[in-house]
This record gives C-alpha cells, sequence and structure tokens, in this order.
C-alpha cells in the first residue's frame, strides 16, 4: 500500500482540471461525443475493468456456491470451531492498530505542522521512513532484538544478576499485543501524510480566534485542528485497518489468529477452497464496511476555507526543553518504526556475509525484479488503455465500471488469491486436457504453474495506484491538443503516442516505480499463487525467518529495505511543501 498517498493525491489533482489562473475559460476534460473512438478502445476498457474485478466475484460466488448448489458447505463447521476466534482477534487487531495508528500519525503531524523545534525539517521527511519497512521484518526484528537470548534480556540478567527466566518477568513477544505495536509503527505513515496535509490546509484565523478567548495548546488541538482534520485522519485510519487485514507475515509469525491466517490453513491444511472462499468473504465484508463507516462518518461534514484572505497556520517556536520533548515525541515511532527493524537486519546482514552469495538470494532477486517488473509494466500499461478508452469512447458502460477497478487495492492479497487461483486452475486443466486431446502432448499446467498467477494478482491488487496516476495525468492534458493532432489527420493511437505520451510519461514512471515497490513487499498472495520452489525476496523473508534463521532473511529483507527507501524518497518529494 505504498502508492496510497500517490492515489490519493493524484485523484485530487484531476478533480481540478485546467481551472487555475484568474480569467481563465474552463475547458471541458470529455472529448465530444463526435470524436468518440472505435469499439475496440470501448471493448479494450470493458475487458480491463472486468479482469479487475473477477477476482472479488470470484470470491463471492466460490463462498455462495455450495449454499445454492448443496455442495461441501462448511460454514456451520466454521461458525461452531475457528470463525468467532478468527473474526475476534481480527477485529481486536484492526481495533488496537487503529487507535495507535491514529494517535502516533495525527500527534505527529500536529507537532511537525504546528510548532518549529530542533530538527523539525529533517523530521518531517523521516516520519515516511517507516513505509520502507515491511510490517513482517519489522515483527522478525522486535523478536530478535527482545526474546530470551536478544540483547534486551541477556542485558538484564548481565546487569541484575538474573540466571534464568524464572528469575524475572518479562512480557510475552509473540502476542496480539505485539502484533499490535509492530502494525502500528509500520502503518501510521498513511495516517500522518492525511492529518498534515489537512493541518496545513487550515486557516490561521481559526488559530488565532482561539487564542484570543484563551485557548491553550491542547484546547486548539482538541477544538479546532482536530475537528477540521477528522474526515483525513478517518480515511487514514480506514486505510490502516484494511492493510492490518490484509497482513499476515506479522500475525504469522506471532501466532496470531486472524482472518487472514484462516484463508491458509483452512485452504493449505485443510484442503478445503470453499471454507477458505467463505472466510475470504467475511474479509471482504470488514473491508466494505470499512470503506461505508468511514464515508458515513463524514457525510455531514462540511469545512470550507476562505476564498480571499487565507493563510496558513504561524508555527509556534520551541524552545530549550520544550522544543527536545517535541523532537523527541516525533522520533520516536521512526525510532520503533524504521531505526530499530533496519538496525537488527542490517546487523544480521553483516554477521552472515556468506548469505549473500547463496545462490537461492540471487534466484529470489531476480524472480523479484522479473515477476514485479512485469506486473508494473502491464498494470500501467492497462491502466493507460482504460482511461484513454473510457474518454474516448463517452459510454456509460466503460464509464461506470471504471471505479470499480480500484476494489482489488481494498482486497487482501489473500483473498484475491482465493479468487484468482481457484477459477484459474480450472481453466488450467480444461486447457491443457484439450492441447492433449487434439495434439496427444502433455503441455501441463501453464497458467498456475508458472508466475502467470502471480502477475495477474500483482495487477489486480495494485491497479488502482497506476489508474489513478493516468487518470489525473490525462486530465492535466488540455484536450485541445489531441483535437489538433486528430484534425492533422492522426489516428487515435497515434494521438496517444505523439501527444499523451510525452506530457504524462513523468506521472506514468513514478506509478511504475510505487506498483513495483507494492509488488515486491506482498507476501499473501505470493505465498499463495507461487510455483512450485519458486521464491520471491518477500517470500524468501517469510520462509527463513519462520525457520528462525534471521542471519539467512537478512540479505533479502535489506534488498527489500533498499527498494521502498527508492519509494519513499520519491513519496518525500511529491510531497514536499
Amino acid at each position: 500500500m505504498l502508492g496510497l498517498w500517490f492515489y490519493i493525491a493524484a485523484r485530487l489533482d484531476s478533480k481540478s482540471g485546467l481551472r487555475h489562473g484568474a480569467g481563465m475559460v474552463e475547458i471541458p476534460t470529455q472529448i465530444p461525443r463526435r470524436l468518440s473512438g472505435p469499439s475496440v478502445w470501448s471493448l479494450g476498457a470493458i475487458v480491463i475493468a472486468l479482469l479487475a474485478i473477477a477476482p472479488i466475484l470470484a470470491v463471492i460466488w466460490i463462498a455462495l456456491a455450495p449454499l445454492l448448489q448443496g455442495g461441501d458447505n462448511i460454514w456451520p463447521h466454521l461458525w461452531a470451531t475457528t470463525l468467532p476466534r478468527y473474526l475476534a482477534n481480527t477485529l481486536w487487531l484492526m481495533a488496537g492498530v487503529g487507535l495507535l495508528t491514529a494517535a502516533m500519525g495525527t500527534g505527529a503531524a500536529w507537532i511537525v505542522t504546528r510548532y518549529r523545534f530542533p530538527g523539525d525539517r529533517w523530521l518531517d521527511y523521516l516520519l515516511l521512513l517507516p513505509l520502507a519497512i515491511p510490517a513482517y521484518v519489522g515483527a522478525y526484528s522486535l523478536v530478535d532484538f527482545l526474546e530470551y537470548a536478544g540483547p534486551v534480556q541477556t542485558g538484564l540478567r548481565h546487569l541484575m544478576g538474573w540466571t534464568s527466566a524464572r528469575d524475572y518477568w518479562f512480557p510475552q513477544i509473540r502476542s496480539l499485543g505485539a502484533a499490535v505495536l509492530v502494525l502500528s509503527a509500520a502503518l501510521y505513515p498513511y495516517v500522518y501524510l492525511l492529518a498534515r496535509a489537512a493541518f496545513r490546509e487550515q486557516a490561521g484565523a481559526s488559530e488565532e480566534v482561539a487564542m484570543s478567548l484563551g485557548v491553550g495548546a491542547f484546547g486548539r488541538f482538541r477544538r479546532v485542528g482536530l475537528p477540521l482534520a477528522r474526515p483525513a485522519i478517518a480515511a487514514g485510519v480506514a486505510v490502516v485497518m484494511m492493510e492490518t487485514v490484509n497482513d499476515f507475515g506479522t500475525v504469522d509469525y506471532f501466532a496470531v489468529q486472524t482472518l487472514t491466517t484462516g484463508i491458509f490453513s483452512t485452504w493449505l491444511e485443510s484442503n478445503n477452497a470453499g471454507g477458505a472462499a467463505q472466510i475470504a468473504s467475511v474479509i471482504l465484508t470488514l473491508v466494505v464496511a470499512l470503506v461505508l463507516i468511514e464515508k458515513l462518518s463524514r457525510r455531514r461534514s462540511r469545512h470550507y476555507n476562505a476564498a480571499r484572505g487565507h493563510r496558513p497556520v504561524r508555527p509556534v517556536i520551541l524552545q530549550g526543553r520544550a522544543g527536545w520533548l517535541a523532537c523527541a515525541l516525533c522520533c520516536l515511532p521512526v525510532l520503533l518504526g524504521f531505526v530499530l527493524p533496519s538496525t537488527v537486519i542490517l546487523g544480521h546482514a553483516l554477521d552472515n556475509a556468506g548469505a549473500w552469495a547463496d545462490p537461492a538470494l540471487g534466484r529470489a532477486l531476480l524472480h523479484t525484479l522479473t515477476v514485479g517488473g512485469i506486473a508494473a509494466l502491464l498494470t500501467v500499461l492497462a491502466a493507460v488503455f482504460l482511461v484513454y478508452g473510457v474518454r474516448l469512447s463517452g459510454r456509460r458502460l466503460p464509464r461506470l465500471l471504471m471505479p470499480l477497478t480500484t476494489i482489488g487495492y481494498a482486497a487482501p492479497g489473500a483473498v484475491l488469491g482465493v479468487g484468482i487461483l481457484i477459477p484459474l486452475a480450472q481453466v488450467d486443466h480444461a486447457l491443457a486436457d484439450t492441447v492433449e486431446a487434439v495434439t496427444g502432448r502433455n503441455i501441463g499446467l501453464i497458467l498456475t504453474g508458472s508466475a502467470f498467477a502471480m502477475i495477474l494478482a500483482y495487477s489486480v491488487r495494485f491497479f488502482a495506484i497506476a489508474q489513478g496516476a493516468a487518470d489525473a495525468a490525462f486530465g492535466r492534458v488540455s484536450p485541445s491538443l489531441p483535437m489538433a493532432a486528430r484534425s492533422l489527420g492522426r489516428s487515435r493511437g497515434q494521438v496517444l503516442r505523439a501527444v499523451h505520451f510525452p506530457l504524462i510519461r513523468g506521472t506514468l514512471a513514478s506509478a511504475l516505480l510505487l506498483v513495483f515497490v507494492d509488488c515486491v513487499k506482498e507476501l499473501p498472495a505470493t505465498l499463495l499463487l507461487r510455483p512450485f520452489n519458486y521464491d520471491t525476496l518477500a517470500t524468501r523473508v517469510h520462509d527463513q525467518a519462520s525457520l528462525e534463521n534471521i542471519g539467512d532473511a537478512a540479505p533479502a529483507a535489506i534488498l527489500v529495505i533498499l527498494v521502498g527507501l527508492a519509494a519513499v524518497a520519491l513519496l518525500a518529494r511529491a510531497n514536499r511543501s
């Protein structure tokens, strides 16, 4: 989900159109119907949209099929045994992570935007760094740091003279509380980004009125700043909760049974695809409920800034202990979410230098670059075709389907794995049987036996990033430019290549990078859909860490972090004030 802020910013930018500047005439963004493109654009846009929606529909159908067709329905068994525990743990995890990220992200955003203190300009960007650390890497690092043989407990025993674990009490590391802490440290930047933007857009007049009435700093935050920024904070918390539902590596390592781990155990251990789909449908219900609650919570909230005389809030300069306290409070999330995991992993990577020469690491890196690169390229190309086709066709069906293509962004990777692998396996077997019947040659499983399913899952999961970027980029191109090219006899494909592409390639390159980074970090879908003996960097980290072999997992984790840092640098540059 690293591309969330890029996607939201692109959407907001696309809505601004060409209305900037005094006295300028608003130019319509839709091309007139007389320039409506040939049917190939409409058909192509519809096909791409249906491919993006199909896995979600497949999950719903697979979950309902036992109920409608009288097949093996384990729904009553799930409700009587494991499902209440999965659901309760998931809800507690979502609530804990949502509250903690709201506090961390909103508090850090308020301090950075309202005060000036030592290191404030650096912290404005350093607070984004945890986005580069996958939550499952943070989980491995925390356990390694706090476990019995780790530096913390070893230091305590040496300092206090204790000889065994019976001599002292130490909190349970692999627990629901630890999972909440790790996920919050990794995900709070989503709330921070949106809250920071909301606080910066608030008018200084509101703060000045509150100060003139004698309202203190905390009162201004509670009565003025927080209510105005609540829609943005709610949107960030909703996304954090979706990411929490999607997580598998962290909860699996901490032995916390959630709905996502239930999909894996029901499908892979119990060999029941229908039951896995039914658990996946519960996750989809939670995701839809989160989206609806977030929208309803701000349905009646309307806040506007004056068109004239708007000036930002003037930050207060903190000196002495107050300044250093503000610096320490902002440093704490960075230390927990980035410095600790990266230091622990880097230490293991340096201590186990021979792991860098492991051929398995090289193969995992090659697989990651290949699959992630192909998926990112296909996703961006499909998004460009979809957006351009919808704008050309002017027909209602493609326009109605286009917003639905973003649903994969909210669906967890495990859900998409269920919705892709089961139907794709049936198609794959039918294709192999047909080819063998016609030619007498057994071609094997082409779709599920290769990386095709992984590429499809990545494209569906992160299509919203590319689609939002493409839509915003096309919206910034004046319609007069393609009209002029068309009047000179250029075809619509030539207009796309010669007029639009040079103007939008920068935005598309950013979208390509962000989709690639998310593909590199994606774990649940990769675990479900990868072919036999086919590792990526993410699965290698998970597999080695699951065997308590952090030393061999460290090099792959370092490579994942480096890729994530490239995207964080892009985000910091895009959000530079």
